[in-house]
């Protein structure tokens, strides 16, 4: 980590993409203390300075590799299709630059294991963007469980759908951007599982497919090495209430919809009232990631404790191997960037 890091008390960012989720992110900056986000890139600079605008962000970059080599950017937010994420990561790893990088990580499980290994033997910074193990209410299901509330944990029920209209040439259907039901919204489901769990000892998936051959449904069933057992479905073709549950030899645990943004959380136990929970976020929920990131660095860390890259090579694992079932296979793009 870069000595001068040690001594300073904010992290300066830079954001790679200018879509949707980094237009979310940006808008959580101003609640963190110790974050700035300093410039916004894409291969199209009018989105860049319309972004940059709209947040403002004093640097707008009509290229990646511009923005890799500021040398004021301390911390680089991948937020760009999943195929291209290995190739960002490894530029950004290359400069020493600090990476946070969007879920899902890569396209495949080796592509993560490449930007894994090179934060390693570089000993820089780097994390995944499950914003969700971070948010309050999460927090507090983990907390729950450490205590002992419900006992020895057993297992995990949840989905995760979210409705959208088939259309082969957006990004969450398209083969050239890996998309599909499992990498876009599976990996939350996947992600959470493991995190209660650990890692899958067997895996079974059955899913429905779109009209292009994207994985557009998905359901997922795994024994966890520890005996655990997960259930978990997601998918584009319908609506469902994105509920998540673990429980235990004592009771359970209800994350209420949608789960991945939630607010309270329920502690059922046989014979006791239910506990109810309230845990709000901060902004849209992303500030508590940008938060962990920033601290972590600060402090010269190069891995969170709450999502760890073993975490993040599992997961990669698991939906590699449910995709494989579905008859799907994922590539990485060759951006041609270093």
């Amino acid at each position: 980590m870069d000595a001068s890091l040690q001594v300073m008390d904010t992290t300066r960012w830079g954001i790679i993409g200018a879509g949707w989720i980094a237009n979310t992110m940006a808008a959580d900056f101003p609640l963190v203390r110790n974050a700035e986000l300093t410039a916004i890139a894409s291969r199209k600079v009018g989105k860049a300075q319309a972004l940059a605008t709209k947040h403002r962000v004093p640097k707008a970059y009509g290229s990646y590799m511009e923005l890799l080599d500021d040398p004021d950017i301390d911390v680089v937010y991948i937020a760009t299709p999943h195929p291209h994420h290995r190739d960002i990561a490894l530029a950004a790893i290359e400069r020493g630059k600090a990476v946070l990088v969007e879920k899902a990580f890569t396209a495949t499980h080796a592509g993560a294991v490449d930007v894994v290994e090179a934060a390693r033997a570089k000993g820089v910074f780097c994390m995944e963007a499950m914003w969700t193990r971070f948010l309050p209410a999460i927090a507090a299901a983990r907390e729950v469980v450490a205590w002992g509330r419900i006992g020895e944990v057993l297992g995990v029920q949840g989905d995760l759908c979210a409705y959208r209209e088939f259309d082969p040439n957006h990004r969450l259907f398209s083969e050239e951007t890996a998309g599909g039901a499992i990498l876009d919204l599976g990996v939350y489901v996947i992600s959470f599982a493991q995190s209660f769990l650990g890692e899958a000892a067997q895996i079974g998936c059955v899913g429905r497919l779109a009209p292009n051959g994207a994985d557009n449904a998905a359901s997922i069933a795994i024994r966890h090495t520890g005996g655990g057992l997960s259930t978990l479905a997601c998918g584009f073709d319908g609506h469902g209430p994105a509920r998540m549950a673990i429980y235990g030899t004592k009771g359970w645990i209800e994350l209420a919809p949608r789960f991945h943004h939630p607010t309270t959380l329920s502690v059922h136990r046989s014979g006791v009232l239910p506990r109810i929970i309230e845990a709000n976020m901060m902004g849209r929920g992303y500030a508590h990631e940008i938060n962990e990131v920033s601290q972590r660095i600060l402090a010269g860390d190069t891995e969170s404790a709450i999502m760890p890259l073993s975490d993040t090579l599992e997961v990669m694992r698991v939906m590699e191997e449910c995709l494989a079932q579905l008859g799907i296979t994922h590539q990485e793009a060759d951006l041609n960037i270093s």
